[in-house]
């Protein structure tokens, strides 16, 4: 059931607790938060607390589920230790008051795991980093908040024309009205077959991909039949062949094999310490597109495959169904996401 203006959502920090290290990007978030959807924001214990335990962010996600007047719980950031929180979870207060969560990067973690459990949530929606900075609120990503959180429906997941890596530092006051740097992007790349397929989604960050199978918590390979895979990389910019070997692995695992469809974000190329020029960003860019489709072909032929889609660590951002259903149509060369 969808949320109405008026209801409550939890503000969490399950990785890192960015509103601590920019507090004015949060503020603003949170203003704009509500002005946009009417619901009302609920911080818990560690939102704001750096260097929370792994078991108190736990004990806050495990509160916030069990509260029947939380309607949702949105995640600030990401981060890189979230796999630690995941075993202080518990699952049957999480099962039991099934709601949506909002996250991406680090939060592949709670995501895949919710997603374990029968929860489906959405990838994308960071406060800090969709919300709070800028002039405003990109219309992609808040028509895709607005679905996923409110209105429900379906959309088309169309290509806003800019994006930019990253932003300004937290502690520039320029952050709280002006974007980062932003280039044109290009169309969409799509590869296999000319046909329609959709199916439920699963996926994330690649470079937390790795660490859910090593900690053994991937799913059942039988779960992922018919699947539409997402597929993307952060801010630590990996090169080409890391990318490679990451999807190589999972051809391996027979991943690949089994989905429908693979969705591959437009990746970041450059961040506040690498900044290449914009002949070598497409050069970086066309490395990894080709390695995607190159590799997923090898071991799907049959998988419809689109890369370049603006989600995850990229703004604009659209805020993409976890555990709910995507569309692929490879002769129309269209992506649908079903937020219902």
């Amino acid at each position: 059931m969808k949320l109405s203006p008026g209801d409550r959502v939890a503000i969490l920090s399950p990785a890192f607790a960015a509103p601590a290290a920019g507090p004015a990007i949060h503020e603003q978030a949170m203003r704009r938060l509500t002005a946009a959807t009417g619901l009302v924001p609920v911080e818990y214990p560690t939102t704001r607390r750096l260097d929370a335990t792994p078991a108190d962010r736990a004990a806050d996600l495990n509160a916030a589920f069990a509260d029947p007047s939380i309607r949702a719980v949105l995640a600030t950031i990401g981060g890189d230790d979230q796999v630690t929180v995941i075993p202080h979870l518990d699952d049957r207060v999480l099962a039991a008051n099934p709601k949506p969560f909002l996250g991406y990067s680090d939060n592949t973690n709670l995501l895949t795991h919710l997603w374990s459990l029968g929860v489906p949530g959405y990838y994308g929606g960071s406060t800090q980093v969709h919300l709070g900075p800028g002039p405003g609120v990109d219309d992609i990503h808040l028509a895709s908040l607005r679905a996923a959180l409110l209105d429900g429906g379906k959309l088309e997941l169309t290509e806003p024309g800019e994006s930019e890596d990253y932003g300004r530092m937290w502690d520039d006051p320029r952050a709280l009205s002006e974007h980062g740097v932003r280039e044109a992007t290009t169309a969409w790349d799509w590869a296999g077959p000319a046909r329609r397929v959709a199916g439920r989604t699963w996926g994330g960050c690649l470079e937390v991909l790795d660490q859910i199978a090593i900690a053994g918590r991937f799913p059942s390979l039988e779960e992922f039949a018919g699947t539409i895979l997402l597929l993307e990389t952060s801010e630590e910019l990996p090169p080409a062949d890391w990318v490679g070997r990451w999807i190589r692995a999972l051809g391996e695992r027979g991943i690949l094999a089994a989905v429908a469809g693979v969705l591959v974000a437009r990746p970041p190329v450059s961040n506040f310490v690498v900044n290449p020029d914009a002949g070598e960003r497409a050069r970086l860019r066309a490395a990894q597109r080709d390695v995607a489709i190159t590799t997923i072909a090898a071991y799907n032929p049959d998988a419809v495959v689109c890369v370049g889609v603006p989600f995850g660590h990229t703004r604009p951002q659209w805020i993409v169904p976890y555990g709910g259903t995507m569309t692929l149509d490879g002769s129309a060369r269209k992506v649908f996401a079903d937020y219902d």
